[in-house]
């Protein structure tokens, strides 16, 4: 499988002008390229191939409008049209279905707060014995190095993000590394006063990093509010406002790592539910939504269960993991979300409703966990009516299937 691994680089001044310019002429490239196919397809002719693209690179770069594309590695631009390609492929193939769709390929902007080249083992590129990064017409960049590469990576892409940082990444591809086999198997409730539930009881508290660091994000945005559209002042503060998130979406990051690392490494099968995340992102909750970051914890969880020989579920989102109880799986409906503790009608189990629903969602993975983990008590089981000898009439027996008991 392919892993990405990501290193900070510090480029000096001379080289963050040299990356700046191959920046752009990777980003004008992408942009003719675009604008010769929608002119072709707004005049009807047929898709302009590749190869005919990259015929048209090789000879605007003959002309004085584009004598400056020369200045650049030709692989950074042989690289913007394939992504072009990429994105194309990716819009028809949402059209046809094989994948969600999206939008149609868009022109870049030089405000874009992201800007990305890429180079391929034919630019030249290589590590250096001295551990720096030398990169074709731009020189040796310092790197830290934070781990070591398990193999020689054939490409890496140098990344500027929004609050200034660059960043080389390399995609390597590794074979799975198996871990010992364990006879531990979780389910996990997601949630936003406790971000994971465990189906052994554990609960884990949200960190809610943006909530917390919501005081210093208002000021740093307040201050770029005042400064004057253009000037120097105001482009500083914007590298504050994105420093300030960056280092939230970091810690964030940091969190779903190690969480997601440890579950992976103490169990052998790992249940998650299918979380409507888009349509709760809609509601009073979307601030608290988009802080915990489901989705990416999740997709952590699905990528290291395959890296490390784990199991991996993931059920169906309209599963009644709320409304079935774990002990006797009797189906009593829904339960407002102020309801954090409830007792099952059927057999007076009394239930908490965040435990309950991590056991739900193992079982409904068919992992063989039991609800005694799940923090339950039995109460006080109320007689049955044909018991209580105030019906002449016996009742009918109620099968499993009549009384909801959910079929794994």
């Amino acid at each position: 499988m392919q892993l990405r691994y990501s290193f900070r680089v510090y480029p000096s001044a001379g080289q963050r002008m040299e990356l700046a310019r191959a920046f752009g002429c990777a980003r004008v490239v992408f942009n003719d390229a675009l604008r010769v196919r929608e002119t072709a397809r707004a005049a009807g002719l047929p898709f302009v191939a590749s190869g005919e693209l990259s015929k048209q690179l090789t000879a605007a770069k003959k002309t004085p409008e584009r004598a400056w594309l020369a200045e650049v590695s030709s692989v950074v631009l042989q690289q913007s049209l394939r992504d072009l390609d990429t994105a194309y492929r990716n819009f028809f193939d949402g059209l046809k279905g094989k994948r969600p769709r999206m939008g149609a390929p868009r022109f870049k902007s030089k405000r874009d707060t992201r800007q990305a080249i890429r180079f391929t083992a034919n630019a030249g590129w290589k590590i250096t014995t001295g551990g720096k990064l030398r990169l074709p017409k731009v020189g040796d960049v310092a790197v830290k190095w934070s781990r070591s590469l398990p193999l020689t990576p054939s490409t890496v892409t140098v990344v500027k993000d929004s609050a200034g940082r660059y960043f080389a990444s390399f995609v390597v591809e590794t074979d799975p590394e198996t871990l010992p086999d364990t006879d531990g198997v979780v389910g996990i409730d997601l949630g936003l006063t406790h971000f994971a539930i465990l189906s052994d009881g554990t609960k884990i508290e949200s960190p809610r990093f943006l909530r917390r660091a919501e005081k210093r994000l208002k000021k740093a945005q307040r201050n770029l509010s005042r400064k004057a559209k253009g000037s120097a002042n105001r482009a500083k503060a914007q590298i504050k406002v994105a420093r300030a998130h960056a280092r939230t979406a970091d810690a964030r990051r940091e969190f779903h790592h190690q969480l997601s690392t440890k579950l992976i490494r103490e169990n052998q099968a790992v249940a998650v539910e299918d979380l409507a995340v888009k349509g709760l992102a809609r509601t009073r909750m979307a601030k608290s939504v988009h802080d915990a970051g489901w989705s990416a914890f999740t997709a952590m969880l699905e990528y290291k269960a395959a890296l490390y020989g784990r199991v991996f579920h993931r059920i169906g989102r309209f599963e009644p993991t709320s409304q079935v109880c774990s002990a006797c799986g009797v189906q009593d409906g829904p339960k407002p979300l102020n309801v954090r503790e409830w007792t099952c009608g059927a057999c007076g189990t009394v239930l908490d409703r965040d435990i309950n629903a991590a056991v739900n969602v193992a079982k409904a993975a068919g992992l063989a966990v039991s609800a005694c983990g799940a923090r339950v008590r039995p109460g006080l089981v109320p007689a049955q009516r044909e018991e209580t000898g105030t019906h002449s009439k016996p009742r009918p027996v109620t099968t499993g299937r009549q009384a909801g008991i959910s079929v794994l």
